[in-house]
């Protein structure tokens, strides 16, 4: 069986065909959260801090750590983004004890991220654009670290899924000409929106059980992909990744978590109630409130595709006994939690 291991200092993800599927949560990474990139550009890393320890709450396996920043003061990624990397990896190992992503286009952000990163983090990516090649598999070499390989090359991203698995298959060649065997390579067959291509969930699912047969490689891919430019992208996320686990995929880059119910929402929703002539107890918190009005919560918690995920690997047979499902199914004991799971403010729930 193929597996491809990821470490921190003293914990280990492994990605693999007989492991249940491995999440890479994606929140840090300023590429289209401007108020995030301004931040970093300040030197606040609050917003860093608050997304590492929820996605860990959330039940991410590995966290994703991309600092490409176009700085307003300096536009050279080349000069900003080394120093931003290793300042992140040095704050979130900090923070928490998880095996790393390291994310980048930047080769001196990689370098940088591999010098700073405690253990054996995977490398996110390289394609099959021959100067990326050259670039960043001595990387990999070097630091033997595994690394993400992108299906697209120097003639872009193909439509056509032969041509997408050619560019994967001539990646693990080429990485074996380094001495970096298949079982270190994840490859990314690349998600197109269903939006766009009617047939693109068929693509990739067929893409990932060739990769698997005929390469022998672990795959992920950016989950949300599927669903841009569509409504209810959680619904469509939820019936995509089973089906892609199903057929063989064995991790994915993602948000774990369902975000925090804003205070504006929450006005919104308290008017409208109000206008209703609804009379609401006085004490009643906003927390009570999302729960009463099925807003959500106004805390991060496990979105509904850490849901979808977990029950995957219960039918897989990639959680023993159950017991992964059952304890994401326990309330917490009490109010405040760790990582706002699920459950009523204002008081304990009983165990089931």
């Amino acid at each position: 069986m193929t597996r491809t291991i990821v470490e921190s200092k003293t914990r280990t993800a492994i990605i693999g065909f007989d492991q249940p599927f491995c999440v890479i949560g994606e929140r840090i990474n300023p590429t289209g959260r401007k108020i995030l990139a301004a931040e970093l550009e300040a030197g606040d890393f609050s917003t860093v801090e608050r997304d590492a320890l929820a996605q860990v709450a959330a039940g991410a396996n590995v966290l994703d750590i991309n600092a490409g920043v176009v700085y307003n003061s300096n536009p050279n990624p080349n000069e900003t983004e080394p120093p931003l990397m290793t300042r992140i990896i040095e704050l979130v190992q900090g923070l928490v004890d998880m095996p790393l992503c390291i994310d980048s286009s930047v080769p001196a952000a990689l370098e940088a991220g591999l010098a700073a990163a405690e253990g054996r983090p995977l490398l996110n990516s390289v394609t099959g654009e021959e100067e990326r090649l050259e670039l960043v598999l001595p990387l990999v070499k070097k630091y033997n670290v595994p690394v993400v390989a992108i299906s697209n090359d120097d003639s872009g991203i193909s439509e056509d899924p032969d041509v997408r698995f050619a560019v994967a298959k001539k990646i693990v060649e080429r990485a074996a000409d380094f001495g970096i065997p298949a079982h270190d390579i994840v490859v990314d067959p690349l998600v197109m929106p269903i939006g766009a291509m009617a047939t693109a969930g068929q693509q990739v699912f067929a893409l990932v059980r060739r990769l698997r047969q005929e390469l022998g490689v672990n795959t992920t891919c950016g989950a949300s992909n599927i669903s841009f430019g569509l409504p209810n992208r959680h619904g469509i996320n939820n019936a995509f990744l089973p089906m892609a686990i199903g057929a063989g995929m064995t991790s994915a880059i993602m948000n774990p978590c369902a975000l925090p119910v804003g205070a504006k929402a929450i006005a919104a929703k308290r008017a409208e109630v109000a206008a209703a002539g609804i009379l609401l107890p006085d004490e009643m918190d906003d927390e009570s409130f999302c729960a009463l009005f099925g807003l959500g919560s106004t805390r991060y918690r496990p979105g509904r595709e850490m849901e979808a995920i977990r029950a995957a690997n219960l039918l897989g047979n990639h959680d023993a006994h159950g017991s992964a499902w059952i304890r994401f199914n326990k309330p917490p004991e009490a109010e405040g939690a760790e990582g706002g799971r699920r459950g009523r403010a204002g008081g304990r729930r009983r165990r089931g």
